[in-house]
């Protein structure tokens, strides 16, 4: 079947008892053993419980993995996911990254000793140059978050195995309907699902994704004794936003490529970040490796007093954090979602004080380009440019 029957499908077939074509929500923390030695596949909801369950295969699935976690957010599945690593060990890491993530891993892991090198993960030679023999996993984003650059999997992914070391991708932004890193190597996949697969701005959580028996049986383990597991109910709410996820990420890269290239034309504009856009530098590495393009962009303003205004002017896409609903979002990362990362190194990748990031919705393109053309008109004029 195509992605998008999967899709649809997910736990139509699972209940055999009632037929329910929309799985049920196990709300029991405790499953009744039929005798001692004997199990019903469920004992404790932090181990095991159905609807998680069911949401966890549908995501190995999708994936190409061999086995799915689902945890209470996304951070949750990054922290579960490091704690594959011990004192010592070192990580290299794409550069321009989720401020959460540069967080956790420089003020968080590092006091248990566990260091992380950041680096252009396309750039093959840098990344050879930071490998050391402590070196155990390679961490990319792509595309990255906000400047929307690309890695090849595939090539990294090869350089990381012939070293023995991990390749984890985050592919919050693509998601498997565009992009199956695992396909291309990689060894783990990480969502933070709250974004896309959920898609609709209400349920908090994370995915991972593992290749490999071994590897599974670890994260197993650790998903278990950590215990950052998601609940029945926001599994529920995950495995309904992900039936709907074709349609949803045509509609998101639809109007993201038709606003980008309005954006490249306009007088207030910069610079337009977007691997759609024909002078990408990566254009043809995202079209190698992904089917399609994600519904999230950046843009840089040629004046940074043009920030405050647009944010207040804007009427239908909303000013807030986070990103992949339906509903249009504007982020100002430097002050949001980036504001962990010290000043010079955003300055250094281009996370600067006049880059906006715009998560665009599934409404309709003509009203989201109005609303930018009138927030753009609005602060041109209150600095006296029109």
């Amino acid at each position: 079947m195509k992605i998008e029957s999967h899709l649809a499908q997910i736990g139509s077939i699972k209940e055999p008892v009632t037929g329910a074509v929309s799985f049920p929500i196990y709300q029991s923390t405790a499953f009744r053993h039929p005798q001692l030695g004997q199990s019903t596949g469920f004992d404790y909801a932090r181990t095991k419980s159905p609807t998680r369950s069911v949401l966890e295969e549908a995501a190995a699935k999708l994936e190409s993995g061999d086995a799915g976690f689902a945890c209470s957010s996304g951070m949750a599945a990054l922290q579960t996911i490091f704690a594959l690593f011990s004192q010592g060990d070192h990580l290299i890491v794409s550069l321009d990254l989720y401020g959460g993530t540069y967080r956790l891993l420089e003020r968080i892991m590092s006091r248990f000793g566990v260091t992380a090198s950041y680096v252009d993960t396309n750039d093959l030679d840098a990344i050879n140059e930071l490998w050391q023999p402590n070196t155990k996993a390679v961490l990319i984003e792509t595309p990255t978050n906000p400047l929307m650059m690309i890695t090849d999997i595939e090539r990294v992914a090869s350089w990381a195995k012939a070293k023995g070391l991990l390749t984890i991708v985050d592919n919050t932004l693509l998601t498997p309907f565009f992009q199956r890193p695992i396909e291309l190597g990689a060894d783990i996949v990480i969502h933070s699902a709250t974004k896309y697969l959920g898609g609709h701005n209400d349920v908090l959580a994370g995915l991972i994704v593992t290749k490999g028996k071994e590897l599974s049986e670890q994260m197993a383990f650790l998903h278990n004794s950590i215990g950052a597991v998601l609940g029945p109910q926001d599994s529920w709410l995950l495995m309904r936003g992900m039936k709907t996820l074709a349609l949803r990420m045509e509609r998101h890269q639809y109007n993201a490529t038709k606003i980008s290239e309005y954006l490249q034309g306009h007088s207030a504009v910069e610079e337009v970040y977007y691997p759609a856009l024909p002078h990408h530098p990566n254009h043809d590495i995202q079209n190698k490796q992904s089917s399609g393009n994600t519904g999230i962009f950046s843009f840089r303003l040629k004046d940074a007093r043009y920030v405050e205004p647009i944010l207040r002017h804007v009427k239908l896409i909303a000013f807030a954090e986070s990103l992949g609903g339906v509903e249009s979002l504007m982020t100002y990362p430097a002050v949001q979602t980036h504001a962990d990362i010290p000043e010079e190194i955003r300055r250094q990748i281009g996370v600067d004080d006049r880059l906006l990031r715009f998560s665009v919705g599934i409404e309709h393109v003509d009203d989201l380009i109005g609303d930018l053309e009138q927030a753009l008109a609005a602060a041109k004029q209150e600095i006296g440019e029109e």
